[in-house]
């Protein structure tokens, strides 16, 4: 495991590096810094303790979000991915929050289109994962959270017109401006559906989970039996 998480940060490291003395080549370089991210990341589900299951319920979550965000398609913006993964990150841990939001964004995307930003979207939902994880102790109250998924949904959009931008467009201030400019609305969609999903869900969905999360990490302790009495003595 180490060796592999090893290999993937060289070659995450080696892209970074390409893109940094050849801007021209950024896309191709930055989805090459993005696969081996997302390898990195699914390596790390893969060591924890108890994989086996924790890889079945990272199935289960991640389908089901990726089926709400291919329901809720026909509104821009608007899909149930950051609460998903925020929700399981605050219940289960770092590596199952990334591994749901990674899952669910490569799922949804046979129906909605694959593509060079697929690696770029499951590091961002990943992220959102990761980052409920971090604020779990915080995000207690159902408004906390929405506050939360709220900022995560600026943040998730803010991370994709970014890579669009440095990927596609001249490397100018006022070409990012544009990009930024352009997917306003879709980032305040996101943002406000978040907020819609979790109030009405969210920390249902998140007790749920941390049930689910305490019977996974049940252990059966044998203890020896103490040795017989003979007959008559005394304890």
């Amino acid at each position: 495991m180490r060796r592999a998480l090893l290999a993937a940060a060289a070659v995450a490291f080696a892209a970074g590096a390409w893109t940094a003395l050849s801007p021209g080549d950024a896309g191709l370089s930055l989805l090459l810094v993005a696969l081996a991210l997302v390898a990195a990341g699914f390596v790390w589900l893969e060591s924890g303790t108890g994989s086996a299951k924790e890889i079945a319920l990272v199935a289960v979550l991640g389908g089901t979000a990726a089926a709400g965000r291919v329901l809720f398609a026909a509104v821009p913006g608007v899909q149930p991915v950051t609460v998903v993964a925020v929700a399981a990150g605050a219940a289960l841990g770092a590596r199952v929050g990334f591994a749901v939001g990674a899952v669910a964004a490569f799922v949804s995307n046979f129906y909605l289109g694959q593509g060079i930003w697929t690696p770029w979207q499951m590091l961002a939902w990943g992220g959102c994962g990761v980052a409920g994880a971090v604020g779990a102790g915080a995000i207690r109250n159902r408004w906390a959270f929405a506050a939360l998924c709220f900022a995560l949904g600026f943040a998730f959009s803010s991370a994709m017109d970014l890579w669009h931008w440095y990927s596609f467009w001249p490397h100018t201030w006022e070409a990012l401006t544009v990009v930024y400019g352009r997917g306003v609305w879709f980032s305040v969609a996101h943002a406000i559906g978040n907020v819609v999903f979790v109030l009405a869900v969210g920390p249902e969905l998140r007790r749920l989970l941390e049930r689910y999360g305490r019977r996974l990490r049940v252990e059966i302790a044998w203890v020896e039996a103490p040795p017989e009495r003979a007959w008559g003595q005394t304890p």
